[in-house]
């Protein structure tokens, strides 16, 4: 019965992280739903979430008035979440260039900001982006072109990490978000995502849900267009920049926060989660999300287990592995520790390590009944 459940917790591990993306990968060469793409130039909000981003707002607003689409179909706007430092002073200089500034008292998080900014918009579609974020500039156009499919009610674009420091943290972020447009590639295919990034998304207005303040709108919100009947479709042209965090405890923080605010938002939308019902996006949201929010349990599980199947031969050997894996990742933080010496193939494990551990704290964060609605700037 132990090598049972052992194999059996090795093998959803296993799925979680490799089966799934293959399976996809196969079942999207047989079952394609094309986007009707168009080139349309509907009306447009860019909606830039702030707090306390004085030293990357005045850069965002030029990049985002360099953007390759009609001036008089977009409209600029940023919510300050109140903000306390000068970003609303540096948001109203800009105001002769027809940027808005929505301000949000009381330091409300960043999803009810979200919620109040939707309201004030003139956007058919609404385009959520943040301050630290800079888009290709032909990233509008290429959300946009989506949206000539009435099917399609929410396209995310593909984010990609930049680092000057180029620590290990950072090349572990950069190769799991490379992973995650290769699912989100194949999910799109056969027909929908379950969720979008939340720095590059656009959604429209009519479709669009206001939320709870302590649930993740980049996840939910999409979810909720799907419970709508409409797709939510990855467009990979659409590109957006962003510096990868340097630090452990930022990446930790971060993971933290989407995971118990992810699972949080996953019982808000608990009516999705019905087998006979939503056979399809029930499969894709436990397969792409559920497993691996809960790897850290998983793992820890099949290490006592395999404890007590010592010492048979071929468990010494399993057990070695996963001593190898996780000291493999405790080098590679030693070592990001010593500034001196680059972590190298070690920052794989160690970013591994980190952003399940940060899952496990997210989880505990759910179970004690904890809410964080709010966010602070990391990088």
């Amino acid at each position: 019965m132990m090598e049972i459940a052992f194999w059996f917790i090795a093998s959803l591990i296993f799925y979680g992280y490799f089966g799934y993306v293959v399976f996809m990968a196969i079942v999207s060469r047989f079952v394609n739903n094309p986007v009707n793409k168009g080139a349309i130039e509907p009306r447009l909000t860019l909606l830039i979430a702030a707090y306390n981003e004085e030293k990357d707002i005045a850069a965002k607003l030029d990049n985002a008035l360099a953007l390759d689409y009609p001036p008089d179909k977009l409209e600029i706007m940023v919510v300050s979440d109140g903000s306390t430092d000068g970003t609303d002073e540096i948001v109203r200089s800009f105001h002769n260039r027809g940027v808005r500034l929505v301000r949000v008292e009381g330091r409300k998080g960043k999803t009810v900001s979200q919620n109040e900014a939707v309201r004030h918009a003139s956007g058919e579609i609404i385009v959520f982006s943040d301050a630290t974020t800079v888009y290709d500039p032909l990233a509008l156009r290429m959300i946009v072109r989506n949206f000539n499919d009435p099917s399609v009610g929410c396209v995310t674009g593909r984010l990609r990490y930049v680092s000057g420091k180029n620590s290990s943290v950072s090349a572990g972020e950069k190769s799991y978000w490379e992973y995650e447009v290769m699912v989100k590639k194949f999910q799109s295919e056969v027909w929908t995502l379950t969720g979008a990034t939340g720095c590059i998304y656009a959604v429209r207005k009519t479709l669009y849900t206001p939320l709870p303040a302590d649930i993740i709108s980049d996840l939910v919100e999409p979810l909720a267009i799907l419970q709508k009947g409409f797709r939510v479709v990855f467009e990979p042209e659409a590109i957006a920049c962003e510096a990868a965090c340097e630090g452990k405890s930022d990446e930790m923080k971060m993971r933290r926060r989407v995971v118990a605010r992810g699972i949080r938002g996953f019982i808000y939308m608990r009516a999705l989660f019905n087998p006979l019902k939503n056979p399809w996006l029930f499969f894709q949201l436990v397969s792409h999300k559920l497993i691996r929010w809960l790897f850290f349990e998983l793992a820890f599980i099949m290490l006592l287990i395999n404890l007590f199947l010592l010492p048979r031969s071929l468990y010494v050997l399993t057990i070695s592995m996963q001593a190898l894996f996780y000291l493999s990742a405790l080098a590679g933080y030693f070592l990001q520790r010593l500034r001196w010496f680059k972590a190298g193939a070690l920052g794989y494990p160690l970013y591994f390590v980190l952003i399940h551990a940060a899952s496990l704290f997210g989880a505990w964060e759910v179970l004690g009944g904890r809410k964080n609605v709010t966010w602070e700037t990391n990088r």
